[in-house]
């Protein structure tokens, strides 16, 4: 079991990793093909709207849509405190507490907090994100063209 939720927390550690340093690749292998994400918009505190977006599914649709919006942005992608659950022996659930860090090209910042709600499936051996819905805390948006 320690083994299990071991490889989930390298798998988010991979995530982060991938997709700050922009690898399409590297970030595509922590998906499954099937991924399904929901993006929320705004913060949701005490009920408030989240205002999350349609879902985006498959792993190759999610991979080009993010990389390119973050095309020449400098990014910071941090997670902590995981909640993880086994489900089976090929399922697991968990929460992420994140922060992020986004530098636009043209002087615009995000900083923002929140989580991540997931869940895995082991596939040929190694862990994948099936789902992923992140949701705010905060987020913070700034610079020249507020």
């Amino acid at each position: 079991m320690a083994d299990e939720l071991e490889a989930i927390r390298q798998l988010k550690a991979r995530y982060c990793r991938f997709l700050d340093a922009k690898d399409p690749d590297g970030w595509r292998s922590v998906f499954s093909d099937d991924v399904v994400v929901l993006l929320d918009t705004a913060v949701s505190t005490g009920g408030a709207d989240p205002r999350t977006a349609p879902p985006v599914e498959g792993a190759d649709t999610f991979v080009s849509m993010v990389l390119a919006s973050l095309e020449n942005a400098a990014t910071m992608h941090h997670c902590h405190t995981p909640e993880i659950t086994l489900t089976s022996p090929v399922t697991a659930t968990g929460i992420w507490a994140m922060e992020d860090w986004i530098i636009f090209g043209n002087g615009n910042e995000l900083h923002g907090a929140g989580h991540y709600h997931e869940t895995y499936e082991k596939q040929d051996g190694a862990w994948r994100i099936k789902t992923l819905h992140l949701t705010r805390t905060i987020q913070q948006i700034s610079g020249a063209d507020v």
